[in-house]
């Protein structure tokens, strides 16, 4: 496994750990602290996703 493949999967999981707490907490103010949270760590992995691709095209 290489560097970007481990961060990949590590914003993977922080994403859904994210959306799990976001959506079991009941203070509306950490709910959408957790779901944009959630949805940084996807933006991310989706950038890292697009480095391995681009790395793995070249």
């Amino acid at each position: 496994m290489t560097d970007l493949e481990a961060k990949l999967e590590r914003f993977e999981t922080l994403a859904a750990e994210c959306d799990l707490i976001g959506k079991l907490t009941s203070d509306g103010a950490k709910r959408e602290l957790y779901l944009r949270l959630g949805l940084h760590y996807r933006q991310l992995a989706d950038d890292i996703r697009t480095a391995i691709a681009t790395k793995d095209a070249a």
